[in-house]
């Protein structure tokens, strides 16, 4: 056998996941129940989402074991607890989740700790849904862990369910989804796959979003960012992820802080600190804005009506050197090596 020469084999591997996208996709639902066999469901849902579970609870008559509408951000293990007490009274053998990243994150962990199937349908442009990755908050501390058998067997797509969603949290949902396809582009184990996936997500975001601001209850723009969201959550499922995502892993779980706004804040920071450690990132990206990507995305932040920094979040700035400090003892990868003054320079300017 010939020496390699490589020195460097990166790993790319697909999900089995079973999409299903178009307007009214959400009446397909009952007949997704069937096709995995399920007799009794477990409704998830967020307040956002009440209308659309509402349609379900009727959908499914009597297979209903139950319904939750109280999943909480950054999935603490106690509502979890809770959760898996309305499973084991109820027999569920199934749970759907409709809602944002609150509503996904309950289903995955009630999945992973039975096995039972689960249907994503996401309101908000997240991403959780075809990710294999859980994040839990246990004592003010978020942990991650990665297993194909976190993520949804069955996601359902559909942009009618997203029209009412505010103008904000379209924004700071938006910029979420921006944040996995950027960091995709200089992750360590980056493919020509995740590639294409995130220029395409990033470029579809940028062009329809605009749009989509102008026009909230337009479905069709709403189809499309929905479309490039969708992209942007096969990168996060297909890379690891840098240090945007330990920072808001760290500040979301410490503060109790909400996850799309704090993506939102934090995305222009993390540029602006790895682009330079990232040349061929940094040159996509210009390619995709045709311009500098720091000050579009800032642009973009800052236009949101709600908080736009961490200290108008309520985050209280002796507290973030602690961050800092537990960010640097365990870093995620990331191409521009991080130290203490670093992350904490970085934080206060987000501050």
């Amino acid at each position: 056998m010939p020496e390699s020469t490589s020195g460097h084999v990166t790993v790319h591997e697909t999900l089995p996941c079973r999409v299903l996208v178009g307007r009214g996709a959400r009446r397909e639902i009952p007949g997704e129940i069937e096709r995995l066999g399920a007799r009794q469901v477990l409704l998830v849902s967020t307040g956002s989402a009440k209308a659309a579970a509402g349609e379900l609870t009727e959908a499914f008559g009597s297979r209903l074991a139950a319904c939750f509408d109280r999943p909480v951000v950054h999935t603490p293990v106690e509502v979890t607890a809770e959760v898996m007490g309305v499973v084991e009274q109820t027999g569920a053998d199934s749970v759907v989740a409709i809602g944002g990243g609150s509503a996904i994150g309950l289903a995955k962990a009630v999945a992973a700790r039975t096995g039972i199937a689960q249907i994503a349908v996401p309101t908000t442009y997240a991403g959780s849904e075809v990710t294999p990755v859980l994040g839990e908050t246990e004592e003010g501390v978020k942990t991650t862990r990665r297993d194909p058998a976190i993520a949804p067997g069955t996601v359902v797509y559909d942009a009618e369910l997203t029209v009412k969603m505010p103008v904000g949290l379209t924004l700071t949902s938006s910029l979420n989804a921006l944040a996995h396809g950027v960091e995709a582009l200089w992750a360590q184990d980056a493919t020509a796959v995740t590639d294409g996936l995130a220029t395409e997500s990033i470029q579809g975001i940028l062009s329809s979003l605009p749009e989509v601001l102008a026009n909230p209850s337009g479905v069709s723009g709403r189809e499309r960012l929905q479309s490039a969201a969708w992209l942007a959550g096969l990168c996060l499922a297909q890379t690891q992820m840098g240090l945007h995502h330990q920072l808001a892993h760290a500040l979301g779980g410490t503060f109790g802080l909400p996850h799309a706004e704090l993506h939102a804040m934090l995305l222009a920071h993390v540029l602006a600190f790895n682009l330079p450690a990232a040349p061929e990132a940094a040159a996509r990206l210009a390619r995709i804005t045709g311009t500098d990507p720091v000050a579009v995305v800032s642009r973009l932040a800052r236009s949101h009506n709600g908080p736009t920094t961490l200290s108008a979040l309520g985050v209280p700035r002796d507290g973030l050197h602690a961050v800092a400090e537990r960010v640097v003892a365990r870093p995620y990868p990331n191409p521009r090596p991080l130290t203490v003054d670093g992350i904490d320079e970085l934080l206060n300017q987000a501050w």
